[in-house]
């Protein structure tokens, strides 16, 4: 998918982006833990392509010591 960074994807395509459900991404938008959000109306909410990017990014990890509880 190629496309600017301030470009601003609706719920399904940043899902699909992530590899996850909309159902995951309303989830995470409650509890919190999921890429920032924009809300774009009183009911639609996007994400900016750029933002989903900086998620992945900063959750890729080369081991799984890397992300490992301390204490282990």
């Amino acid at each position: 998918m190629e496309g600017s960074p301030d470009q601003i994807l609706r719920e399904r395509e940043a899902a699909r982006l992530l590899g996850v459900s909309h159902r995951t991404l309303q989830r995470w938008r409650c509890v919190g833990g999921g890429p920032s959000f924009v809300r774009c109306g009183l009911r639609a909410v996007g994400y900016r392509r750029g933002d989903l990017l900086a998620w992945i990014e900063a959750r890729t990890h080369g081991s799984t010591s890397q992300y490992a509880s301390p204490g282990r």
